[in-house]
């Protein structure tokens, strides 16, 4: 596994954390400057939602999908 795809999958993680613990300032930090795939901005606004977090849902909604 390369060191992109490491950094990759525990830049989700923390962002799955940081989205299920209302953390919205460390979501922003995360997201800096970041797109994603349609699947994974679906799964994460899905997991904000739970939350009901307006902030994070706007947060998520503002970035840009990947194609």
């Amino acid at each position: 596994m390369t060191n992109e795809i490491k950094h990759s999958i525990a830049n989700f993680a923390a962002l799955e954390t940081s989205i299920a613990n209302g953390e919205e300032q460390s979501v922003k930090e995360l997201l800096a400057d970041q797109s994603m795939q349609e699947l994974e901005k679906s799964y994460l606004l899905d997991l904000a939602k739970l939350g009901n977090n307006s902030a994070i849902i706007k947060l998520l909604n503002d970035i840009p999908v990947t194609k």
